[in-house]
């Protein structure tokens, strides 16, 4: 019997669900909700099976719905995943999973108290990409993880586009690799310093570089910024990692269609690219089917305490950028040049749905 699903928020995050959704034999997607008449009308057209509804107290009482995916904004996530849990529901949320660090501890410990599977798309540790180096890395091969560089640098959201429910960039889209960074250090922060820089006279900084160290001794650097070119004639991103240990090195590099691995260790030298994999989405979905069916919880499954610790360490970093020299580059001119812009493209960095 297929596990019946409800998608709640159907905007970009929403329909990349559905169509991992549709794609796995073991989900029926049964609703979609969103307060928009927009999404609904969207929604009919892309999954005419399920139900569209505005209102989502259908879902939470109907007993046949197993699971329930949180997309909508980050302010609504809390009492959704509350509802869930008391209707019995298990729950795949975006992150963050709530709009302030406070409301994220509660949620962690509500999800503590359940036997009920509660997960969130940090969708990095779902990549074949970091298992892949993360495995060499736990076979010995490069020695003792010494030093992780992490980079993501694209034109992407520009500021006022699509951030105000989670945050600066650092905080939206950097949280994914602070999650990374302890996730392959297996450590937690000790310290950090952390530099940005005000791009266009915004309010908030939206490149930032912060380094420092975990408590078993790992040195980190995380660097982070929509900011790589937006105005060039023809876009291009710079995204990688390097894992540095005291004998050898792997890393990976990606354009966003195909992923490249470099693994040299101390007897063996392996390069393997494949295709980059997205969102990861059908390798969440995958794992959580697996756990519902067989009624224990998948470890790679990442957690709502995870997730809370990467969201306060990222706003950490932020705010500690705030205590430093922060200079101004650009104007809000440049700005509006680079939303006027993407309003008007059909290829770019990720460019939001058209309402």
């Amino acid at each position: 019997m297929k596990i019946q699903v409800a998608i709640i928020g159907f905007g970009r995050m929403g329909r990349f669900y559905l169509q991992e959704f549709q794609k796995n034999p073991k989900y029926e997607v049964c609703y979609i909700c969103d307060v928009s008449p927009v999404c609904r009308d969207e929604a009919r057209r892309l999954s005419p099976e399920s139900k569209i509804v505005a209102d989502s107290d259908e879902i939470f009482a109907d007993t046949a719905v197993r699971l329930v995916v949180l997309s909508a904004v980050a302010s609504d996530r809390k009492a959704r995943i509350e509802q869930s849990l008391r209707a019995g529901k298990h729950v795949i949320a975006e992150k963050p999973i709530a709009d302030t660090i406070e409301h994220e501890r509660e949620v962690v410990q509500l999800a503590s108290q359940s036997d009920l599977f509660c997960t969130v798309n940090l969708y990095l540790r779902n990549a074949w990409y970091h298992h892949t180096i993360k495995q060499f890395v736990d076979s010995g091969e490069i020695g003792d993880l010494a030093i992780l560089r992490i980079c993501h640098m694209t034109p992407g959201l520009a500021p006022g586009e699509g951030h105000s429910s989670e945050g600066p960039s650092f905080h939206d889209c950097g949280m994914h690799y602070v999650d990374l960074a302890r996730w392959y250090a297996a450590s937690e922060y000790k310290t950090w310093h952390a530099q940005g820089v005000r791009m266009w006279n915004y309010r908030d900084p939206w490149w930032l570089q912060c380094h420092g160290t975990f408590e078993n001794g790992v040195v980190f650097d995380i660097t982070q910024g929509f900011v790589y070119g937006q105005l060039s004639k023809d876009q291009t991103h710079n995204s990688y990692i390097d894992v540095i240990g005291t004998k050898g090195v792997a890393r990976m590099t990606h354009d966003f269609h195909t992923a490249k691995v470099e693994l040299r260790g101390v007897t063996q030298t392996i390069e393997e690219e494949k295709d980059f994999g997205g969102k990861n989405i059908d390798v969440l979905i995958e794992l959580m089917a697996e756990s519902i069916l067989t009624g224990k919880r998948d470890s790679r499954l990442p957690s709502f305490a995870d997730a809370a610790i990467a969201s306060e360490y990222s706003w950490a970093f932020f705010n500690d950028s705030l205590e430093h020299d922060l200079p101004v580059k650009g104007d809000l001119g440049i700005l509006e040049e680079i939303r006027e812009r993407r309003r008007n493209m059909t290829d770019g960095y990720g460019l939001l749905p058209r309402k």
